[in-house]
C-alpha cells in the first residue's frame, strides 16, 4: 500500500479500511493540478534556501518525467496508491531517489490537496465561463436575425401578449450573462493560494507564499491557516452557480420541447440533435433538451451533498471533505457536456415563423392592446378592461378573433371603436410601438443587440 504516513503503526491497514479511505480513483483527476504545485512549491524552497538547487533541479526532472510519461500513455497512474500525491511521490522517489523525499517539506496533504482543487476548480470556472460565452454568440445571432419574427409571449403557459423571436431569446440572453458574472465573482474570491498553510498551523520552514502564490497565478495567498485548509466555500459557491446555469438550460429546454411539440410546431430540432422510437416509426424526440433538463438535479444533487457534508465539520481538516471530489467532478462535467450540446442544438434549430405569427394572432395577445385603444379614446382603464374582456368572451363564442370582427360587432361592445382599431391591434403595431428599452420594438431591440454585440467582443475574459 503505497502511502504517505505509516511510522507510528505497527500494523497494515485492514484492505477493506484502506479501499473505503483511498481517493485515488477520482482524485487521479487531479494529476495535472498535483505536479504544478509541486513544481512551484520546491522552486520556492530552492529560492528560500530550504532545498539546494541541485536537489531542486533534480526533483523538477523528475516531475517533468513523470508528468511526460503519464500523458503519453507510457506511465500509468497506478491506483494501488492511497491517493494522487502518494503515487507522485512514490514514483518520483522511485526515478531519483533520497532527493525525491524532500519534496514534501514544507507541506501537508491538506494544503496540498485544498490547493490542487483550488487550481482544478478555478480552470474549470474559466471554461465554464468560455462556453457561455460560445452560447450568447448563438444566441445574439438568432436575435440579430428574428427582431421581425412575431410570436406569443406568455404568462401562465397562456398566450398574454405579442413580442419577437429576438425579444424572447434576449431574456436568455440576459440570464446568461449574469451566469458569466457569477463566474467571475468565484474566480475572484477563490484566487488565492493555500500552499503553505500546512496541515493546519502553518510551517516554521520560511517558505515565502506570496512567491509560490505568484507562481501559481494567484492573487496572493490566504490569510489563515486555519480556513485555508478547512473550507470548500469556493466550492460550494462554484456548484450554487453551475445550478443556476442548470436552472437556466432547462428552462429553455422546456420551452424548445414545447416549441417543438406536435401543438406547437414553433421548431425544428435538426436530426443530428434528435433521436427516435423503436416502435413508432413517425417519432422524431427533442432528447438532447430533456438530458439537459433532466441531468438538472444531478447538479443540484452535488450542492446539496457539498452543503450537508460541510454543515457540522468543526475546525480544521476532517475526512469527510474528501466528499468534495466526486460530486464536483460530475458536476462540471455535466455542466460543461450540457452548455457544449445545447449551444449547438440552438445553432442548428430552424423556426417557423409563419406558424409562430399566427399563434401570436390567435391567442387574444392583441387585447391589452385593444384595451390601450379604448383608454386613448377617453376610456378609463378599468372600463376599458371590462370591455375588451366581453368582447373576448364574445370572439371565442364565435370561434373568431378581435381583428376578424366587423367594425359594426365592435361597435355593438362599444361605440368608441373606429377604423384605426384594427391598425391598433395588429401583430406589427402591438409590437413596435412598445419602444422602451428593454421591450420587444425594433428600435429597442436594435440598441440592446448593438449593447450586447459591445459585450461579447470585449478583448478582456469576464474571468482573469
Amino acid at each position: 500500500m503505497a502511502q504517505l504516513w505509516g511510522g507510528r503503526f505497527t500494523k497494515e491497514t485492514d484492505q477493506m479500511v484502506y479501499d473505503f479511505n483511498a481517493s485515488i480513483g477520482f482524485d487521479k483527476r487531479l494529476f495535472h493540478e498535483d505536479i504544478e504545485g509541486s513544481v512551484a512549491h520546491v522552486t520556492m524552497l530552492a529560492k528560500q534556501g530550504i532545498l539546494t538547487e541541485g536537489e531542486r533541479d533534480k526533483i523538477l526532472e523528475g516531475l517533468s518525467g513523470i508528468r511526460r510519461d503519464v500523458d503519453d500513455g507510457t506511465l500509468e497512474i497506478d491506483e494501488t496508491c492511497e491517493d494522487i500525491h502518494s503515487f507522485v511521490e512514490a514514483e518520483l522517489i522511485r526515478r531519483i531517489g533520497d532527493a525525491g523525499k524532500k519534496l514534501h517539506t514544507g507541506r501537508s496533504r491538506n494544503d496540498q490537496v485544498a490547493l490542487d482543487m483550488r487550481l482544478y476548480a478555478r480552470k474549470h470556472v474559466t471554461e465554464v465561463d468560455g462556453l457561455l460565452k460560445e452560447l450568447l454568440t448563438v444566441i445574439l445571432t438568432v436575435m440579430e436575425e428574428n427582431t421581425g419574427t412575431y410570436m406569443p409571449g406568455f404568462t401562465h403557459l397562456q398566450k398574454a401578449q405579442p413580442v419577437t423571436l429576438a425579444h424572447h431569446y434576449g431574456a436568455y440572453f440576459e440570464m446568461f450573462k449574469r451566469d458569466r458574472q457569477r463566474m467571475s465573482d468565484i474566480y475572484e474570491r477563490m484566487n488565492y493560494c493555500p500552499l503553505g498553510a500546512g496541515a493546519l498551523a502553518g510551517t516554521t520552514y520560511p517558505l515565502d507564499r506570496e512567491c509560490t502564490a505568484s507562481l501559481l497565478g494567484f492573487a496572493g495567498p490566504t490569510l489563515n491557516s486555519m480556513d485555508s485548509v478547512s473550507d470548500r466555500d469556493y466550492l460550494i459557491e462554484f456548484l450554487a452557480a453551475l445550478s443556476t446555469v442548470m436552472m437556466h438550460l432547462s428552462r429553455f429546454s422546456e420551452e424548445i420541447i414545447i416549441w417543438n411539440s406536435n401543438e406547437y410546431q414553433f421548431v425544428e430540432i435538426d436530426d443530428a440533435y434528435s433521436t427516435g422510437s423503436s416502435i413508432m416509426p413517425q417519432k422524431k424526440n427533442p432528447d438532447i433538451a430533456e438530458l439537459v433538463r433532466g441531468k438538472t438535479g444531478r447538479v443540484y444533487g452535488a450542492l446539496m451533498s457539498l452543503l450537508t457534508t460541510m454543515k457540522g465539520i468543526p475546525l480544521a481538516y476532517n475526512k469527510d471533505m474528501q466528499e468534495d471530489k466526486e460530486l464536483t467532478f460530475d458536476a462540471i462535467d455535466t455542466v460543461e457536456n450540457c452548455v457544449t450540446l445545447f449551444t449547438g442544438m440552438l445553432r442548428t434549430m430552424k423556426f417557423r415563423k409563419e406558424r409562430m405569427a399566427a399563434s401570436a394572432m390567435n391567442g387574444f395577445t392583441n387585447a391589452t392592446d385593444a384595451a390601450d385603444y379604448l383608454v386613448g379614446k377617453g376610456v378609463p382603464f378599468r372600463d376599458a378592461h371590462s370591455i375588451i374582456g366581453r368582447l373576448v368572451l364574445y370572439c371565442v363564442e364565435k370561434g373568431t378573433s378581435i381583428d376578424r370582427l366587423s367594425l359594426d360587432e365592435l361597435r355593438g361592445i362599444s361605440d368608441k371603436f373606429e377604423e384605426d382599431i384594427y391598425m391598433a391591434v395588429s401583430l406589427e403595431t402591438c409590437v413596435e410601438k412598445r419602444l422602451t428599452i428593454g421591450g420587444p420594438g425594433p428600435e429597442a431591440m436594435r440598441k440592446v443587440i448593438e449593447k450586447h454585440k459591445e459585450y461579447l467582443a470585449e478583448e478582456k475574459s469576464q474571468t482573469k
